[in-house]
């Protein structure tokens, strides 16, 4: 039976993290330093030192690397109070696509490409990127349909190709690449390669503008033209770049709900705050059913989407395989937050779209989870089969 109550320890991170976001980052959310393309390295540097003072940075790593070494439960009470500022991840160092590379490295790379590359992310002396999404026709939901080739050449690989929504690619230090691998003309399957940045060789075409602005560096479009990678760069073993992606997204999507989690309790406490003073009709708006009720059904979705999130921790603690746990959970969670900001823009009315209170910027952020790390219609595809498998 899994056990929800919170342990002296549990409690100490959660309230440490909370008074962190609330005396350090909250503060600094109008710092001028931030763009639609993301928050730029100096500020994020500066709030990185914030944390790494408080003993909050790189959560997800272990001790050995960097980082705080926590259980997938203790992430989900620390990301989640992380997420109720949208500088929050940024700042402790557990925001995409970072988190999750520091995962698979630590799980997957060899202990010299651990020293090599984890290490100065893990103090966040870099930032880093991960190159799989193609623009049509190649990868994006459909990872097989992936278009760039890596063909061997000796000692090297060289890689050509075009990648896009390339989160953190802008002002990172080290690129993650996937690849179609070609051996004597022979497709090995995909492989990931590393590759140290700049590299005159891999070229960004654009920055795309996107509905989403909490992402350091933005999303951009990458080409390889002749990348030249040595055989040591290569992450694991050669065709099993599909199964190390798996190792990276089955936690990557869960800590995801966890961070988001907490932008929408941002987003409904301002909601509360608001119908709690806000008068219209003799009374103020929460005594309305039509507001009242809409709050009490962000209450509901809050408490369930913590619930999935804790659930799948759990079995990510007990090192079972978790895929059928963390699809549900990005479904249920993403859509279950999506209609709390949602609400929570309702509820303030004019405000709610303004840029006076975080909470349209929330509602922006929460409505894009529901698309990247598999959309929710892929994750039903995926759950549909596995009970088509069970006849």
């Amino acid at each position: 039976m899994i056990d929800f109550a919170l342990t002296d320890r549990d409690r100490e991170l959660q309230e440490r993290t909370r008074a962190f976001i609330r005396d350090s980052i909250i503060p600094r959310e109008k710092d001028p330093r931030q763009s639609p393309h993301g928050p730029s390295d100096e500020l994020r540097r500066e709030l990185n030192a914030l944390a790494r003072q408080a003993g909050l940075l790189s959560p997800q790593c272990g001790p050995e690397w960097g980082g705080m070494g926590l259980t997938h439960r203790e992430r989900a009470i620390v990301f989640e109070e992380a997420g109720y500022s949208l500088l929050g991840p940024m700042a402790m160092h557990c925001m995409a696509p970072d988190e999750g590379n520091m995962h698979m490295l630590e799980a997957v790379a060899t202990e010299a490409h651990n020293h090599r590359w984890l290490k100065p992310l893990a103090n966040g002396d870099i930032r880093s990127c991960f190159a799989m999404t193609e623009p049509s026709p190649g990868a994006g939901s459909d990872p097989s349909a992936m278009n760039t080739t890596a063909v061997q050449d000796g000692d090297h690989f060289v890689i050509n190709g075009t990648k896009w929504l390339i989160t953190g690619a802008e002002g990172a230090g080290v690129m993650i690449i996937m690849a179609r691998t070609l051996i004597d003309g022979a497709d090995k399957g995909a492989t990931m390669f590393m590759a140290d940045l700049p590299n005159k060789a891999i070229i960004t075409e654009r920055i795309l503008d996107t509905i989403d602005e909490s992402m350091a560096g933005g999303h951009a479009v990458i080409r390889f033209d002749n990348l030249r990678v040595h055989k040591d760069d290569v992450m694991g073993e050669v065709g099993r770049g599909f199964r190390y992606a798996q190792v990276r997204l089955a936690p990557a999507r869960l800590t995801h709900c966890m961070r988001w989690l907490g932008a929408a309790r941002r987003a409904h406490d301002i909601a509360v705050e608001y119908a709690n003073r806000r008068k219209a009709f003799g009374k103020t708006l929460i005594e309305h059913e039509g507001v009242g009720f809409q709050l009490a059904d962000n209450l509901i979705d809050l408490h369930l989407a913590r619930l999935a999130i804790w659930h799948c921790a759990w079995v990510l603690d007990q090192g079972r395989d978790a895929r059928f746990e963390s699809s549900a959970s990005k479904v249920a969670v993403s859509e279950a937050l999506f209609r709390v900001a949602d609400r929570c823009v309702q509820v303030l009315g004019g405000l709610g779209v303004t840029g006076d209170t975080p909470v349209e910027r929330i509602f922006r952020e929460i409505r894009a989870f529901r698309i990247y790390d598999g959309p929710s219609e892929v994750h039903r595809w995926s759950l549909a089969r596995g009970l088509a498998s069970r006849h």
